[in-house]
């Protein structure tokens, strides 16, 4: 389930702000009809936080109507409060979700023993398999290698979103982890050398863009294919870096406005990105996706 290329998905607001579910409908499709692996609706690229417990509901219930069985949906329940986890993870678990991703605990930087007893509250409410998320320039903690090790002898913990940017970390978790538990790459620029040392795929941000070449790349990362995975990251790096310009997913909306996708509106305190990101953002759109078949 946890293999190959997963979607973040965006979440595509109307002028209004109001969730725009005919946008997201579609944009679903496309990423099934683009041969995606797996849909991660509603995680923080989706702007979670700034959706209503109802809203969250409803993109996740939407996101399994379309995939009706196609590709697994593996939603976001991620947080703060524990309790308000729990809780989320079990609603989700009973609307037939394939898997919860869920990040690490934001701002109060809890210890290890913290994130342990955490994930296994979770882990102990719902029968449901489980990604941890660990993207510590953005919690301000991160899951270290001996504490996913301890996770992942737990049977509904089964996979890691490694965002951390540390190589050297990444091979640890993967020596210290059993086979059975996937570690996936958080940084689509990395997914070759994650996937090198064990790694089982990527949850991408610029597969809301070109969501059939990279799969590709994870797909050919996977069989060992170096030589047309490398000729894909070198293509597409640009575009993977220029989604990060300003704070995802800011850029990544704004591309997608430009290929016609959705509408260019965030929820604040995201907000349109400044004239200069614009600038790079126009020449990476006239050099890669213009002009792409």
């Amino acid at each position: 389930m946890f293999t190959g290329c997963g979607t973040a998905l965006v979440t595509p607001f109307r002028q209004d702000l109001s969730l725009d579910e005919a946008t997201l409908r579609a944009l679903v499709q496309r990423q099934i009809s683009e041969g995606i692996d797996f849909l991660v609706p509603c995680g923080t690229t989706g702007e979670s936080p700034t959706l209503t417990h109802a809203e969250h509901l409803r993109v996740v219930e939407i996101t399994l109507e379309e995939a009706k069985g196609k590709v697994p949906v593996v939603a976001g329940a991620g947080g703060y409060n524990t309790a308000e986890v729990v809780a989320l993870a079990k609603e989700l678990a009973a609307m037939g979700v394939d898997g919860l991703l869920s990040v690490t605990p934001y701002y109060n930087k809890p210890t290890q023993e913290g994130l342990y007893q955490h994930y296994a509250a979770i882990a102990a409410a719902v029968q449901t398999p489980i990604v941890v998320y660990s993207v510590a320039g953005r919690t301000g903690v991160n899951v270290e290698p001996a504490t996913l090790k301890r996770l992942a002898a737990m049977d509904n913990i089964v996979a890691v979103k490694e965002a951390s940017g540390n190589i050297s970390q990444m091979a640890r978790v993967i020596h210290e982890v059993p086979e059975s538990f996937h570690v996936l790459s958080g940084d689509d620029s990395i997914t070759i050398p994650l996937t090198a040392l064990g790694g089982k795929g990527i949850i991408s941000v610029v597969s809301n863009q070109i969501p059939r070449e990279m799969t590709l790349l994870a797909l050919k990362a996977r069989l060992g294919e170096y030589d047309v995975a490398r000729i894909l990251q070198r293509r597409w790096l640009p575009l993977m870096e220029a989604n990060f310009v300003e704070s995802n997913p800011i850029p990544v909306k704004y591309l997608m406005a430009k290929m016609g996708l959705l509408e260019p509106v965030w929820r604040l305190p995201m907000c349109p990105p400044a004239a200069a990101t614009m600038a790079k953002l126009d020449a990476v759109w006239e050099e890669l996706i213009a002009g792409k078949d």
